[in-house]
């Protein structure tokens, strides 16, 4: 695996935990892989374009249909979907935002999930019609929150609607062999949060040993 796609959903910098700890990942992958190619996508900083009316009808469009116009309008999808197909892994960085993802993420699976792209819709298969159309890819998935607990088995895993909701979307397009990473305690600091990151950083370190 020689090219990993890295996600960053956080406006934050220097103080976002999800941040560091996808740099972690990438630098702990990078040092047993030489040579590995990063593709850093920024969606916290520079977000993705919502999709718009004129979006969706250029996607349903035929492409030997589209116009100029339409195919202008999906060529933010292009490159994204392009970042995505051609990465052996991804690695997330996302912060746990009123207890499902930041806006700018879901802009950019939006993006992603695109019919004849990333998924087939074929109406006429009354028992599956969607179809995922990406090839599978390890992809890990950062997850950062104010307090702790949000992991499955945790106290507040049934107010965590990022994880259920990457669980259905990304398998929805063909990737399913995803790892979650949770670390909490950011609004409470301390030694709290020290633990957290620390157990973070060793699940990190194994997953990549692993």
């Amino acid at each position: 695996m020689n090219k990993i796609l890295r996600i960053d959903a956080s406006p934050r910098g220097d103080r976002s935990h999800s941040r560091r700890l996808t740099e972690q990942f990438i630098k702990l992958w990078a040092d047993k892989n030489p040579g590995t190619e990063i593709i850093h996508r920024d969606v916290g900083k520079f977000p993705p374009t919502p999709v718009s009316e004129e979006w969706i009808a250029a996607a349903f469009k035929p492409a030997e249909e589209q116009t100029a116009l339409m195919k202008n309008q999906l060529k933010e999808s292009d490159a994204l979907l392009h970042e995505l197909i051609n990465a052996d892994l991804v690695v997330i960085g996302l912060p746990l935002y009123n207890f499902s993802v930041p806006a700018a993420f879901k802009a950019w699976i939006d993006q992603i999930v695109r019919i004849n792209h990333s998924f087939l819709f074929e109406p006429e298969d009354k028992q599956a019609p969607y179809k995922p159309l990406l090839v599978d890819k390890p992809t890990f998935i950062i997850i950062a929150s104010g307090d702790a607990g949000y992991e499955p088995g945790g106290p507040f895993f049934s107010l965590n609607h990022a994880e259920p909701y990457l669980r259905t979307v990304l398998p929805f397009i063909g990737i399913n062999n995803l790892h979650f990473i949770y670390v909490g305690y950011d609004e409470f600091g301390g030694e709290r949060l020290e633990q957290s990151l620390n157990a973070a950083k060793q699940q990190i370190q194994q997953l990549v040993d692993a």
